[in-house]
């Protein structure tokens, strides 16, 4: 190791590979629970920094300033899941440099992307069904709500070729996140480490299969209300986006295709890139 407080990079990709094989053993029930956990620090991120930012993204003219607060506010949530303890699946995604080294197997590894993957879901719906059960979607005479639901409409809608190439730009930028705070060495570094490339990625717009899995369900419970389904459409969301914004679009028109995308640009990409450089025939 360096005397610094920090690791080079070629530190990083070794200690990445340890840390990948220390997941790969963990107990399956651990993982479930810290990957719910995740689940709802990500939420938590995800309604937090809609609640800073929702006046701003009404506005075409102060949209992209909303962007950018509601990233600043957004980094929080890696920052639990890292500095706390958590299992996020994109942040998992680096495991694959442990495979590429042929430290675990493929059984391991996709054991721990689907356990973690599955308490993600589930911390983040409970997060999202806590927001709409608290009432703070009415806040501002609902217009929470409506930006609420606006947003999950839009990701809904998008494109499978749009889904998956936000997803890959999105988890390049998470996973590089993730790679420096390995490489913090104190508590300090790997806040900022978590915060410059999360409030990129929020600002730039790019899609978190982790983060959808609160906006849009969040989104679905706030159509429910009749205020809140009024809001959104004073705020622009057509009858048919409305319509089609439900728990199978959630899954087809977003949630596989921007988790295809996470994966090849945290796994494939950014881990794929760094074995290649640091670790391969080392």
């Amino acid at each position: 190791m360096n005397g610094n407080n920090y690791l080079t990079p070629g530190e990083i990709a070794e200690s990445t590979v340890q840390i990948g094989i220390k997941k790969a053993k963990s107990k399956g029930v651990h993982l479930l629970l810290l990957g719910f956990m995740a689940g709802a620090f990500i939420a938590f991120a995800s309604e937090g920094s809609n609640m800073a930012a929702y006046n701003l993204l009404a506005k075409p003219e102060t949209y992209g300033l909303g962007k950018c607060l509601a990233g600043a506010i957004f980094g929080t949530g890696l920052m639990m899941v890292v500095i706390a303890g958590a299992e996020l699946f994109t942040g998992n995604n680096l495991m694959l440099l442990a495979k590429l080294e042929g430290r675990i197997g493929w059984p391991q590894l996709l054991r721990n992307w689907v356990l973690v993957y599955a308490g993600n879901f589930l911390g983040s719906v409970f997060i999202a069904y806590l927001m709409n059960a608290s009432g703070l979607f009415a806040s501002s005479g609902g217009l929470l709500g409506g930006m609420t639901i606006k947003i999950a409409a839009y990701k809904t809608g998008l494109e499978a070729g749009q889904a998956v190439a936000l997803g890959i730009l999105c988890n390049m930028l998470v996973c590089i996140a993730v790679w420096m705070s390995f490489g913090a060495k104190d508590l300090s570094g790997k806040v900022w480490a978590c915060f410059f490339p999360i409030w990129l990625f929020i600002t730039s717009g790019f899609e978190h299969s982790i983060a959808n899995m609160y906006y849009i369900p969040a989104g679905i419970m706030a159509k429910a209300n009749p205020s809140l389904a009024a809001a959104a459409t004073a705020a622009g969301v057509s009858a048919g986006s409305m319509d089609a914004l439900n728990w199978s679009s959630f899954v087809y028109k977003n949630l596989l295709p921007v988790t295809i995308g996470n994966l090849i640009g945290g796994g494939i990409i950014v881990g794929g890139v760094y074995w290649f450089c640091y670790l391969r025939k080392k």
